[in-house]
């Protein structure tokens, strides 16, 4: 378990994966997607987690890590993780979710990649870490800013969200840039946001 101020990233287990049908059919996956607006039912979710455990056993595929986000009091809130690992490159994309729309706003998902950065770059010595998101996601974007991400790459209208058409950007953060999480996490007040009485869900 890696323990931050406002969640902690556990490992992705069954109280995760019940959430994952409501997960995957809410406004957090039409943010994370880039505009997709999923209609999944539980078999099919369960068929996609098959395929990943079955796929996770090749040794010729990249590696990936995947953490739930588990607020102090125990909810599981989403997944942070790493998509894709080449160990050779030392590179990694960064994948994210808040599921609970409640909990959006309220420095759990900044705290969540905080950790999430930490273990990449000081655990596991890669080099170079990386998301996307699209130009509609200004929450994405300016969380992206803050911890010290930057615009690498724009593909312009590349992403189509409710009959608009998107860019998608990719942010990128080398291992040099990287202050440490302890130096973020006062620069950006998450110690006083942990220790304020609305840090709970809104």
């Amino acid at each position: 378990m890696l323990e931050g101020l406002l969640v902690n990233l556990v490992p992705y287990g069954k109280e995760f994966l019940e959430r994952d049908h409501r997960w995957m059919n809410n406004q957090a996956s039409f943010w994370s997607g880039g505009g997709e607006r999923h209609f999944m039912t539980q078999a099919m979710i369960a068929a996609r987690h098959a395929q990943w455990a079955e796929e996770s056993g090749d040794i010729n595929d990249e590696l990936g890590v995947a953490f739930g986000v588990q607020s102090k009091d125990g909810t599981p809130l989403g997944y942070f993780g790493i998509n894709w690992l080449s160990a050779h490159h030392r590179l990694a994309m960064l994948g994210a979710k808040i599921g609970e729309p409640q909990y959006w706003g309220g420095g759990y998902g900044t705290d969540a990649l905080l950790l999430l950065l930490d273990y990449t770059f000081d655990w596991l010595d890669v080099r170079k870490a990386w998301l996307m998101t699209t130009s509609m996601n200004a929450r994405v974007m300016r969380q992206m800013e803050k911890v010290g991400f930057r615009l690498e790459v724009r593909q312009r209208q590349s992403a189509l969200a409710d009959g608009v058409w998107y860019d998608w950007l990719a942010y990128g953060l080398l291992r040099e840039e990287w202050p440490g999480r302890a130096a973020l996490v006062e620069q950006l007040g998450l110690r006083e946001r942990a220790t304020a009485p609305e840090s709970g869900a809104k």
